[in-house]
């Protein structure tokens, strides 16, 4: 399985430690599992609902797939395959960036272009 695009969501806190650096190793939780955690575009909204709920300031990094070399496609304990990566992330992956809206109920709205 392969997707061109992945995606990698962030605190804006996380996002600028990232940008001071040419690598990406992971947040808190990445470097606690051994593996970085990325989302399908099709996965975003239920990522963000799981584990971000009413949280704010948070920022969506699009990354190419392409050229990452240990990353793998796993299954999930709903039954679903995310993207992990089993090294870090070179900056250059780095597509876009994108802010995410949280809704008064907590939930998100995704940018149009994401």
């Amino acid at each position: 399985m392969e997707d061109e695009y992945i995606y990698k969501i962030l605190s804006i806190h996380e996002c600028e430690k990232l940008r001071n650096s040419d690598y990406f190793f992971g947040t808190e939780k990445d470097i606690i599992d051994g593996f970085i955690h990325f989302s399908k575009k099709d996965q975003l909204i239920g990522t963000l609902n799981k584990y971000f709920k009413y949280q704010k300031d948070l920022i969506i990094l699009k990354i190419s797939s392409k050229n990452l070399k240990n990353l793998k496609w796993e299954l999930s304990k709903d039954g679903q395959i995310f993207p992990h990566l089993y090294s870090k992330l070179n900056n250059k992956n780095i597509l876009e960036e994108f802010t995410i809206k949280a809704k008064e109920d907590g939930s998100f709205e995704l940018p149009v272009n994401c």
